[in-house]
């Protein structure tokens, strides 16, 4: 596979130079390949987002280096190319949503890209069908719900037409169904539409719906692999705080229990079958 990001010795230092500098990153080597759906998950101050924020160079290292698509982020003349390359989605979307109507807080980022109207009218229209909000293209944001407020962010971002979306945290406040809702949106722009999807998150049963994920522990990389490999290694995981996906738990727990139930399972689905297995 293509590699879209890599970093190489990525260190990174809050209050660098200072009495008070603080390491956020240590030595991190990773890599996001074209057309994949990767988790990165951890703690909080496992340092997560603060490697996402060196995608797009919202920070650079302090050693080490950033490539996106071959280009450092650490070259100022390489930023607005690496910008469009990789959209970004924070935890809160009122801190993305600027304008007073969906239409045109989605038009926002065609319009800072000097885009000609008529191709910014055409971007605005397929980002609100592909993600279905054509229903909520005259609302003020304000009036949304949070999940509805976040699939706007997403929109604004999709219609920049990147070929990465770094989605932060994206369903941290948001209801049961609006993270499936969510959750779902980011699958179709990954199988449909070919874009890479990163996703931080916290809660496993998301991961579980990815290529790859990476675990993060006090801003070093932990474990890398398919989730299924994964939570395989149940101490290791443990050790990092992490839960694990339901379908792990009652997997793991029979086993325990003197079931034959093989390791690596992570979909209610795969459960359900191997149980059945059993039965027979």
């Amino acid at each position: 596979m293509e590699k879209l990001i890599e970093t190489t010795n990525l260190t990174y230092f809050y209050r660098s130079g200072t009495k008070d500098q603080v390491k956020a990153l240590y030595n991190v080597n990773m890599n996001v390949f074209q057309g994949e759906i990767l988790a990165i998950t951890g703690q909080n101050g496992s340092g997560k987002s603060t490697l996402a924020r060196h995608f797009n160079a919202l920070l650079t290292p302090g050693q080490g280096e950033v490539f996106v698509k071959g280009l450092s982020t650490v070259s100022k003349e390489n930023i607005p190319e690496i910008r469009k390359i990789i959209g970004m989605v924070f935890q809160n979307p009122d801190n993305q949503l600027v304008s007073s109507i969906v239409e045109e807080d989605i038009a926002f980022g065609p319009e800072n890209l000097g885009l000609p109207q008529p191709e910014i009218i055409e971007r605005v229209n397929w980002a609100l069908h592909t993600l279905g909000l054509e229903e909520l293209r005259n609302e003020p944001p304000h009036n949304l719900s949070e999940g509805q407020k976040q699939q706007v962010a997403i929109a604004g971002v999709l219609a920049m037409k990147p070929e990465c979306i770094v989605l932060d945290e994206p369903t941290a406040h948001l209801d049961p169904r609006g993270r499936r809702e969510l959750l779902e949106s980011a699958i179709h722009l990954n199988r449909e539409e070919g874009i890479t999807i990163v996703l931080l998150t916290h809660f496993m049963n998301e991961v579980i719906h990815c290529d790859r994920m990476i675990v993060m522990e006090n801003g070093s990389v932990k474990m890398e692999g398919p989730p299924g490999s994964i939570f395989c290694r149940s101490k290791e995981v443990k050790k990092t705080g992490l839960d694990f996906p339901i379908a792990a738990q009652i997997g793991d727990g029979l086993r325990r229990e003197g079931f034959d139930i093989k390791p690596g399972i992570i979909h209610t689905e795969d459960l359900i079958a191997s149980l059945c297995q059993l039965k027979s």
